[in-house]
């Protein structure tokens, strides 16, 4: 088979475009903690809650809209508003929208009238009227359905319809709608149903999925699948696409191993930490890395149940560096959101150590004139890229002995041969990739115009 790319750029996430590697392995990179981006200090904030966030770029303004509680137990749960300009230093600026304890000043969108948990995004379908630019989903906690909500501006919320979008429950965690822009629908990923022996897929928690033309009409869920691998719990599932590869869904559920107890005295036992995943259509998951993604950490507060989520939003806030963000010791005074910044489609890559090693790809169809890599070598370190044709045999002008050895660490780096950049010549046609690597790091490659 062989895969028409065009330009879209590809990631390493999964073996699909990969037909042999020698000497080298794809390896999963962690995100690296940074500051806290949001932390308990309003009076609405006072059940050590901020969680369940939204984390968008809107124009030239990131926004987050995040949960928040003011007691145990409390039901509503409010939505509150969270804003930055570079998606590092966040404020809460007051909205004027809801009242708490007599005042209106305060950052709160949502008050939970009906539902809560609410999940907001932008919606980039083109067909969306201006008044929905922005939509949401809310949970109706005692029936445990989920409400489709709209907005002109993201403050000013309303129902788009009394009646429930999806009732077959149980909905008790993050579900993440958003609109699909490479399919031209909206999806949903939501808690896994409970089965017939009365607990959840397999016996664990799980996560489903189902699609909408108009996001009041759903398909049924059904379970993602994840192929043969383990079946472990996994709570929330911050799945979205991801922007610089639209083709790729990527996860990160929580974890959730229920029969540790690492801190004495908690109230609940159980810990949990983020794991990776990804998709090609959005059903079907890779699994082929079991390891964490995110680990509880050094911060013992880190290490109960639940007090670990990763949120819902992938920003690109510097040259080379995403910020994610996840929510860290639930119901302690410390409780908070804190940014992770990890390289720019930095969450696997095709690495080979001092020894060296190579990876080559399936048949693949291009367009463009120019090959891209995103790479990292250390000092010693090299890459070289060889063209050839579906059968494997090496193109005149685009072996490895007319690449002049490449070194140093890009995101977007050109790749060129003896005879110059420009591989127009080649495009439309069926060629493999053959990456020969030396103590370094492959992110990603596509070719551009």
């Amino acid at each position: 088979m062989t895969n028409d790319i065009g330009t879209d750029r590809q990631l390493f996430v999964d073996e699909y475009l990969i037909a042999e590697k020698k000497g080298a392995e794809r390896r999963l990179h962690s995100p690296v903690p940074r500051e806290v981006a949001v932390a308990v200090d309003r009076p609405w904030e006072a059940c050590n809650i901020v969680s369940c966030a939204s984390i968008i770029r809107d124009g030239d303004r990131y926004r987050m809209w995040y949960r928040c509680d003011s007691e145990t137990g409390r039901n509503p749960k409010f939505t509150a508003y969270a804003e930055s300009e570079d998606g590092i230093t966040w404020g809460k600026p007051a909205q004027g929208l809801f009242e708490f304890e007599g005042s209106k000043d305060n950052n709160l969108v949502w008050v939970g009238g009906p539902g809560e948990d609410m999940a907001p995004f932008r919606d980039e379908n083109p067909a969306a009227p201006d008044d929905e630019r922005y939509k949401a989903i809310a949970r109706i906690r005692g029936d445990n359905f989920i409400l489709a909500l709209a907005s002109a501006d993201g403050f000013r919320w309303r129902l788009m319809r009394e009646e429930p979008i999806l009732t077959e429950g149980p909905f008790d965690t993050r579900n993440t709608p958003f609109w699909d822009s490479r399919r031209g629908e909206y999806a949903i990923y939501t808690r896994g149903k409970a089965g017939s022996e009365g607990t959840f897929k397999g016996g664990v928690r799980w996560i489903r999925y189902a699609t909408s033309p108009d996001f009041l009409n759903w398909t049924t869920q059904e379970p993602i699948e994840a192929g043969d691998t383990p079946l472990e719990h996994l709570y929330t599932n911050a799945c979205i696409p991801y922007d610089r590869a639209p083709d790729i869904y990527l996860a990160f559920p929580s974890r959730f191993v229920p029969d540790r107890i690492p801190t004495p005295g908690w109230e609940s036992s159980g810990v949990n930490d983020i794991v990776f995943m990804s998709s090609r259509d959005g059903l079907h998951f890779d699994r082929s890395f079991m390891e964490a993604f995110l680990r509880p950490g050094l911060d013992r507060d880190a290490w109960h149940e639940r007090s670990l989520y990763m949120e819902w939003g992938i920003l690109h806030t510097a040259p080379g560096e995403m910020s994610m963000y996840a929510m860290e010791n639930i119901r302690l005074p410390t409780n908070h959101i804190r940014r992770y910044s990890l390289r720019t489609d930095g969450f696997v890559s095709v690495n080979a150590g001092y020894g060296g090693g190579e990876v080559t790809t399936r048949p693949l169809v291009f367009d463009g004139s120019e090959l891209e890599l995103n790479y990292s070598t250390s000092a010693v370190g090299s890459v070289r890229v060889e063209i050839q044709d579906a059968e494997g045999r090496p193109l005149p002008g685009f072996a490895l002995d007319d690449f002049p050895e490449k070194f140093g660490d890009e995101i977007e780096g050109v790749m060129n041969w003896n005879g110059g950049r420009d591989v127009s010549s080649l495009a439309g046609k069926p060629v493999r990739l053959r990456f020969a690597l030396m103590d370094a790091d492959l992110f990603a490659f596509k070719f551009r115009d």
